[in-house]
């Protein structure tokens, strides 16, 4: 049996023994055991309930919504979702509100020295915006119009702009930052960088894999089609389709098709050992490969886990991520055919530009 403090310490994560008091208050926690000094105690289910309540708090999930997740019994799951739902749609907002901020405050970061050295009058316009959570609002259409006058007379200057944009990304390796630059500059949406994740042994794997003339496996024909070809044959690499269907085309018919025909299914587990798997379309693709993998019918080479959805995407990347097998994934919803084909085509332009680099053994 722990006490309050030792209960504290197991689960860490910043809780303290108020905390808990006040759990144990509003039925987060159930009440304790005593001892016969009336202290509380407390065995490994409380550990793990509290654990639980860490985590989902982590999550941004309001504590009447855990303690509703959290019961044994629940007479109903509908008033929880129309919960969540409701949470869903507020955090939702602030997101837009921010996106909305965020892409403001790109316009004027992201903007090279030539636009800026001829936008000086409405840079120092800034200096009079109001508070930072309000600076969407306050970018009004003249003052677009004083910010964008530059923008005709030249190119835009990517790299320049992703220089101030990004994170700090300097303790990734060069070839991390490389592919993530580019699905940045795929998606335009920064905050990806966040997301993506890498297994240790991500980089080697795949050059090991493109330089032993590997086959590379996408999920459907509209995959294969943004795969760069040409570098792909120059390294002596073939490709193949799972889904060979050209009339599916999006992540629904994806899902669909890989459901109603189990001929799919055995082409996968012919398809593992020692390919290149390439999935941006159906998460049910990327969570056989995950089940096959498991169940030891095979071992790819490296595996870009990037499909879309809502549900059985995260679900699929965070089964990927727990195996013993190299892999690209994002920790989000974020992903798709085309992000999926950039970290394949990024990763074979490493090996072709730059064969002797080793810095993802740093």
């Amino acid at each position: 049996m722990l006490t309050i403090k030792e209960l504290t310490e197991t689960v860490g994560q910043g809780i303290t023994p108020r905390m808990v008091r006040h759990y144990h208050e509003i039925g987060l926690l159930p009440q304790p055991m005593r001892s016969q000094g009336n202290y509380r105690l407390y065995d490994d289910t409380d550990v793990q309930r509290l654990q639980r309540i860490v985590a989902l708090k982590k999550h941004g999930f309001q504590l009447a919504h855990i303690r509703q997740m959290l019961a044994t019994q629940s007479p109903s799951v509908e008033p929880l979702l129309d919960q969540l739902q409701h949470q869903y749609q507020t955090v939702l907002q602030q997101l837009i509100k921010l996106r909305q901020t965020a892409t403001a405050l790109e316009g004027i970061i992201g903007r090279d020295l030539a636009c800026q050295s001829v936008q000086a009058g409405a840079l120092a316009h800034l200096r009079q915006l109001a508070a930072e959570a309000e600076t969407a609002t306050a970018f009004t259409d003249s003052l677009w119009q004083q910010l964008d006058a530059a923008v005709p007379e030249h190119p835009e200057h990517f790299q320049e702009s992703l220089a101030r944009l990004l994170p700090d990304l300097s303790q990734r390796p060069e070839i991390e930052v490389d592919v993530i630059s580019h699905l940045v500059l795929a998606c335009g949406d920064v905050s990806l960088a966040a997301f993506v994740r890498f297994s240790p042994d991500a980089i080697k794997a795949a050059r090991e894999a493109l330089s032993a003339k590997c086959t590379v496996v996408a999920d459907v024909p509209a995959a294969i089609a943004a795969l760069d070809q040409p570098r792909l044959t120059h390294l002596g690499c073939s490709w193949a389709t799972l889904l060979d269907n050209p009339h599916v085309d999006s992540a629904a018919d994806a899902e669909q098709q890989f459901w109603q025909d189990s001929n799919w299914h055995q082409r996968l587990e012919s398809l593992i050992n020692g390919t290149v798997w390439v999935v941006g379309y159906a998460p049910s693709v990327l969570m056989k490969l995950c089940a096959a993998i498991e169940a030891g019918m095979g071992q790819p080479a490296l595996v870009i886990g990037l499909p879309i959805g809502f549900s059985h995407a995260s679900a699929a990347k965070r089964r990927l991520a727990q195996l013993q097998v190299p892999y690209v994934t994002t920790e989000s919803t974020l992903g798709g055919g085309l992000l999926a084909a950039v970290v394949l085509n990024r990763l074979a332009a490493s090996l072709i530009e730059k064969p002797d680099c080793h810095c993802y053994l740093g």
